[in-house]
């Protein structure tokens, strides 16, 4: 059996992964910021750096799989901590745990956002994401901004998520190491369980074709089952690859896009 590691597994979809995963008989290192086999802020540098340095001393002889769930959402968060969570608190763990990777072949999936399809993120911070990845730098121009529009950072990290993971993939796969995005739609959480009226009308004005006339929100385990399998072995083929799992919004709102 495997040994799977889950950034954010203490809730939500990172603890359905970590059960599901559990129940086919792998061993879960769920790191987080309390509750986990390894506690650390994966929003600052030293969060990550301590993190990193448990988790080799913990697998020194590496890991099967890496998923990056930890984050938080556009709705209440602050967007420095949005910024500095979403995106480098996956991808500087990414970096930081691929020798561990390596040396078991294994995989290492990010989860991004269907809102990464719908408009609303951001490209001059996806831009300074992708190609600046100044953490600090960054988090100086975004700290004055209005929390009301944090949403579109929020796109904007998933969106820089899944364009890295799309970058990386080629380098990382001739090393053996497969990097996919896993882009949910609006899912049942602790997170949603807490929006407002207005964010609940925002969320029930997307369209979820396989939940018409049922629920505006999708459960947890159809999206840890999809992020289960793109880990796992039974995925060898799938590199560079951002998956949908949204019951088909992002087809019914972009169904000319093929590529």
């Amino acid at each position: 059996m495997g040994i799977y590691v889950i950034t954010g597994a203490t809730s939500g979809i990172g603890a359905k992964t970590a059960e599901i995963l559990r129940s086919r008989g792998h061993e879960v290192v769920n790191v987080d910021l309390k509750g986990g086999d390894i506690n650390a802020n994966l929003a600052t540098k030293d969060g990550r750096a301590a993190a990193l340095a448990e988790l080799h001393d913990r697998c020194p002889e590496g890991i099967d799989a890496l998923i990056c769930n930890a984050g938080v959402s556009g709705d209440n968060a602050p967007i420095p901590l949005i910024i500095s969570l979403n995106y480098f608190g996956a991808t500087e763990m990414a970096r930081g745990a691929f020798d561990l990777l390596e040396k078991r072949h294994g995989s290492c999936t990010v989860i991004s956002s269907n809102s990464i399809a719908q408009g609303s993120a951001r490209m001059d911070v996806v831009g300074m994401l992708n190609n600046q990845a100044d953490e600090e730098r960054i988090l100086a121009l975004v700290q004055d901004y209005d929390p009301a529009v944090a949403h579109t950072f929020y796109a904007a990290t998933k969106y820089a998520l899944a364009r890295w993971a799309r970058r990386m993939s080629a380098e990382w796969g001739a090393r053996g190491v497969r990097l996919n995005a896993v882009a949910p739609g609006n899912v049942r959480t602790a997170m949603t369980d807490g929006l407002s009226p207005q964010q609940r009308v925002a969320v029930q004005a997307l369209p979820v074709p396989m939940n018409y006339g049922t629920d505006e929100l999708m459960d947890p385990v159809d999206i840890a089952n999809a992020i289960a399998f793109l880990a796992s072995p039974e995925a060898h083929g799938i590199n560079g690859v951002v998956l949908f799992v949204d019951a088909g919004t992002d087809a019914l709102l972009n169904s000319e896009k093929v590529y």
